[in-house]
């Protein structure tokens, strides 16, 4: 069932981004009075599920969930139908037009999908986040683990900025903006200082490594788990941890840290059991955890409103195009492998879970939207990008690029495109086992 519901919220999801992205296709090449022989959601290799006929447009659904196209009259595209392109050019067919009205039809669906990515995410924050942590309501500071500690932040400190862009939300501090950051500004005791930032973060992010948090904090047991040896010791709520091995406890994040460096491992612990001094040693589970609950502080949070929605929406767009861009840069310096950073279908549907959240399903569906923007402009033949590489290059050069080539650029594209979806497909199925 769980399977189930991973592929029915991806294949919603690419639904309706298909629609939009090929939408824009659609209505730029009919402004500029194309003929659009083909609307389809999905490829329809061989076979269609369904399809009609409105006006000079064939409408349908194909039966292989990877994408979808519009078929432009006078284009050489995914099809590959030269057929028409042997005729004489058409007055309503894309080789007729301009070089910047074919370039607009061509980055129109790059354009629908960034408009939705923004859209959506502003939507998300509206209707389900709807409030967000400001910076400066967090008195207290982070809580800086060792590696933290390491390059130069210390417990206390507040982020004021990250690559000099002044953070308003905590949001924006824990976003995939820390993990690509180049220098990171805190305030300390009444001075700002910078700290520079190894490109060696990521992957340390990537792979689970404790760096920063909210954890600074002190508190008190709430309630212990069942089936946790600490749960034998029947500690009231309101109980303290003093110390472990000695050492005395301040904040969450003290623990935090403690457990985690200390897996498998008995330590010594003094609780404050309302009153009663207990010493008691327990051994740590390789999961670092000590199987009790405690209360966060309440932080005063912000609402977002329609135009605070609407900025941050924008922002964390195109925050997620930087930080394609910048993992890219690292796969193709060698500082990373494409095999742990590049996911297929099988890989997303995961990324969606095994519950339908709708919060999380128009979050990751934004997300996915302007990854989409991001791919498809790319200057790969057979992808929207490549298509207007050479729509530059023929309003520079003020020549036409020949059907010929055009067509031969297509196919190598699509080999390069077939190649890929193997590749992260099989890597997909392998990280599976």
């Amino acid at each position: 069932m769980g399977g189930l519901i991973m592929a029915g919220q991806l294949i919603l999801a690419l639904t309706l981004l298909v629609v939009i992205h090929e939408f824009g296709h659609f209505i730029a090449a009919r402004m500029f009075g194309i003929k659009v022989t083909k609307f389809f959601i999905f490829f329809d290799a061989g076979f269609k599920i369904w399809s009609k006929k409105i006006g000079d447009t064939e409408f349908g659904f194909g039966w292989l969930p990877l994408g979808g196209y519009v078929k432009i009259a006078g284009m050489i595209d995914e099809s590959m139908d030269t057929e028409q392109m042997k005729q004489e050019p058409k007055e309503w067919e894309f080789r007729s037009k301009p070089a910047w009205q074919r370039l607009i039809v061509m980055l129109a669906g790059v354009f629908m999908n960034i408009i939705a990515g923004i859209l959506i995410l502003s939507f998300s924050h509206i209707v389900f986040t709807k409030e967000y942590l400001p910076v400066e309501n967090v008195e207290q500071g982070i809580y800086a683990y060792p590696y933290a500690r390491y390059l130069g932040f210390e417990t206390g400190d507040k982020i004021i900025a990250i690559d000099g862009e002044k953070t308003h939300r905590y949001e924006d501090v824990f976003s995939s903006k820390l993990y690509f950051a180049k220098s990171i500004e805190v305030y300390r005791n009444g001075n700002i200082k910078e700290i520079a930032i190894p490109d060696t973060l990521y992957s340390y992010l990537k792979n689970g490594g404790l760096f920063i948090s909210l954890d600074n904090y002190d508190f008190s047991i709430d309630s212990c788990v069942e089936n946790m040896p600490i749960a034998d010791l029947n500690l009231k709520i309101g109980s303290k941890i003093l110390s472990i091995n000695r050492e005395k406890i301040k904040s969450f994040g003290q623990l935090r840290e403690i457990l985690n460096y200390n897996k498998n491992r008995e330590l010594s612990f003094v609780f404050d059991n309302l009153g009663e001094i207990d010493s008691v040693n327990i051994l740590i589970d390789s999961t670092g955890k000590l199987g009790i609950f405690t209360s966060p502080p309440v932080f005063k949070t912000a609402n977002y409103n329609f135009f605070t929605a609407l900025l941050y929406g924008w922002k964390d767009a195109f925050e997620i195009v930087h930080s394609n861009i910048k993992g890219y840069g690292l796969i193709f310096s060698g500082k990373e492998k494409v095999k742990d950073n590049l996911q297929g279908p099988i890989g997303i549907a995961k990324v969606y879970g095994a519950v339908w959240d709708w919060s999380k399903f128009w979050r990751l569906t934004g997300i996915i939207s302007m990854i989409l923007a991001f791919v498809n402009v790319l200057p790969i033949p057979a992808l929207d990008g490549g298509h207007a590489l050479f729509l530059v290059i023929e309003v520079i050069t003020r020549r036409k690029l020949s059907d010929k080539f055009m067509g031969i650029v297509q196919v190598i594209g699509m080999i390069i495109l077939l190649a890929l979806m193997i590749f992260v497909i099989g890597n997909d199925i392998i990280n599976l086992f």
